[in-house]
């Protein structure tokens, strides 16, 4: 069974947007079927999860304990309450620069609005064997202690990534090396 990979962007996000095709392009040449959605994400006014969840809708029968997430900032956000969810596990759960609620968080109030920064960790821990968390110390819209957090609450070693900052096209992340070194070896399996 090939294995179902989905990238999930952020806010005021898109698919073609920082290393997501180069991602999308490796991911691919290995048989990967892969999914970048595009997510209704209008700038200033909060996204509305439920809209995002109507996206999903249409790659439900993509889901299953062969898929792996990789959530970017928001899509970090949405990753976790797909997890929460779904009634199955995963293969594996990558999240890069995912606020979940610890201040600084530049947009806090808009991220907020979207689903809350209340997760059920016991729950999401038990949707996959597999989970790594990219954060970086010079973020300028999620602070660190976002990522030191997400990694305890998975029982995790965070993978810390120093000068990064959001993991974007302004930090130069067109391509994203360390996370495709963590990724490739998963898809042997």
């Amino acid at each position: 069974m090939n294995t179902n990979i989905f990238i999930f962007h952020g806010t005021e996000g898109y698919p073609e947007e920082n290393w997501f095709p180069w991602l999308k392009e490796k991911l691919e040449a290995k048989g990967c079927k892969v999914i970048v959605p595009q997510f209704p994400t209008p700038p200033i006014i909060p996204a509305k999860i439920l809209e995002w969840f109507d996206v999903l809708k249409d790659y439900q029968k993509d889901i299953n304990d062969n898929t792996i997430f990789i959530g970017h900032s928001l899509g970090g956000v949405f990753t976790l309450r797909i997890l929460e969810k779904l009634r199955h596990p995963v293969k594996a759960v990558f999240l890069t620069g995912t606020p979940i609620g610890i201040q600084p968080i530049l947009n806090y109030y808009r991220d907020n609005s979207f689903s809350g920064f209340d997760f059920d960790w016991e729950n999401i821990k038990n949707k996959s064997k597999n989970f790594v968390v990219f954060q970086s110390d010079n973020d300028p819209y999620v602070g660190l202690e976002n990522g030191k957090e997400l990694a305890k609450n998975l029982g995790i070693e965070l993978s810390f990534i120093p000068n990064a900052g959001h993991f974007n096209k302004k930090a130069g992340y067109t391509k994203f090396e360390k996370l495709w070194n963590k990724l490739e070896p998963l898809l042997k399996n």
